[in-house]
Parts: C-alpha cells; sequence; structure tokens
C-alpha cells in the first residue's frame, strides 16, 4: 500500500537531489565533526568557536558585525558573545570613534584557545578535502564564492 501523505497530488521534493538540503547537512556533519574536539577539551559550543574564529581573524568588530560575517543569528551571537565574556575570552572595549559602539577582541586567554583550536580545524579541513585533487579544491573554492555571491543574489531576487 502506498503512503498516502506521498501522492501524486504534491509536490515531490527529492532531498537526496536538493542541493540546500545537501549542502545543509554536509555543513552540519563537519561542523559536528570539528566541534566535538574542541567542545571537549574547551567546553566551546559551536557558535562560541564560531564567534572567536571570526574575532581571531578580525578583532575590534562589534557584535553586529559578528553576525553578519558568520550569518548566524543575533540571538545566537548575542548569547555566545555573553558567554565567552562570562568565561573571559572575549574583551568588550569602547570603540574611540564612536562611544555608543562597542567592539570585541579575544581576551588572553581567548587567544590561548584560539591558537590551540585553529590548528586544529584546519587539520580537520585537510582531512575533509583529502580526496580531492587541488584542481579540484580549487574549483570547489570557485564554486562557493560564486553561490555565496551570484547565486544567492539570484535566489533572494526570486523570493
Amino acid at each position: 500500500m502506498s503512503d498516502p501523505a506521498v501522492s501524486q497530488e504534491h509536490a515531490i521534493l527529492d532531498l537526496e537531489r536538493f542541493v540546500p538540503y545537501r549542502l545543509s547537512v554536509l555543513s552540519n556533519r563537519v561542523s559536528n565533526a570539528i566541534s566535538s574536539e574542541y567542545h571537549r577539551r574547551f567546553g566551546l559550543a559551536i557558535t562560541e568557536w564560531r564567534v572567536m574564529a571570526v574575532l581571531g581573524r578580525y578583532p575590534g568588530l562589534s557584535a553586529r558585525e559578528v553576525t553578519e560575517r558568520t550569518a548566524m543569528d543575533k540571538v545566537a551571537v548575542s548569547r555566545a558573545v555573553a558567554r565567552l565574556l562570562e568565561r573571559e575570552l572575549l574583551k568588550r572595549d569602547i570603540h574611540g570613534d564612536d562611544r555608543r559602539r562597542s567592539v570585541l577582541t579575544l581576551s588572553e586567554a581567548g587567544y590561548s584557545v584560539y591558537d590551540e583550536v585553529a590548528p586544529m580545524t584546519l587539520a580537520c579541513e585537510r582531512r575533509l578535502l583529502e580526496p580531492l585533487s587541488e584542481e579540484e579544491r580549487a574549483l570547489l573554492s570557485r564554486l562557493i564564492d560564486k553561490l555565496a555571491g551570484e547565486g544567492m543574489d539570484g535566489m533572494l531576487r526570486h523570493i
């Protein structure tokens, strides 16, 4: 007997071929694999590490700018920032030119954690990409850039 919920009366979404779904699943699998080690060693959640990673690369951003760079929900970023400040892995300072604007940087303790976790995540990336040739890696990078730019622009215009 066929499943009554799946019939010719309904649109069929083949998730196994649907690129946004496949990218999301891959992203979640990779993030979870990488995060298990830094969570075990440093008690960091994925959102906390992403905030630290962005601030390690771009110190002095506001929480709003971190949200923009990570494309994470602003509430998730706010909670991660609060936990990192509480653990003294981040510092919050007033921006020199605008006293209403606060900026975030890694503290000395934050950089200590960052300096251990960053190489660990890069090693995970190397293992993930091992099956690909150099040409395939370069192509993958170009395709991701293209989808993140032109692909997103086109998609957003039609929503």
